[in-house]
């Protein structure tokens, strides 16, 4: 990772940064230092922000999911990307793939929100940002 690089948060990087019962949060906590050491641009999208909120809400409690939003509307923790209407038609391509199984419409607006605004790098969990071409955290 080249410093100052900019990388797109995916809701699994931040569930498990969230929740230290996770199974990856110890993985999580490492790559995220990494990134703040490398004084990586963090950038995430709305559609992955309600996917993370909710997940916190309904897993662990409303005062997690809280807590979570506050610490990422901080200013210069995370720039927080729009869900444009010619990402979500771009999206739909990646469900003809046959090598995306089980793929979620978030993860393809993620692929769709990543590739317009150039970025290469996601710090996530999910194998299918690889599978499309993106580079992984880690």
């Amino acid at each position: 990772m080249r410093q100052g690089e900019a990388v797109f948060v995916d809701s699994g990087a931040w569930i498990a940064l969230a929740l230290s019962r996770d199974p990856l949060h110890a993985d999580a906590r490492e790559q995220w230092d990494q990134l703040q050491g490398a004084g990586a641009a963090l950038h995430t999208s709305i559609p992955v922000v309600i996917e993370t909120f909710t997940f916190l809400d309904r897993n662990a409690d409303r005062d997690v999911a809280a807590a979570w939003k506050d610490a990422i509307c901080k200013p210069r923790v995370v720039k927080i990307l729009p869900c444009e209407l010619r990402d979500l038609q771009q999206s739909w391509e990646y469900f003809r793939r046959r090598d995306l199984h089980k793929l979620s419409a978030v993860d393809a607006t993620s692929f769709a929100i990543m590739q317009r605004a150039e970025i290469r790098l996601a710090y996530t969990f999910d194998h299918h940002f690889a599978v499309v071409g993106f580079r992984l955290v880690g």
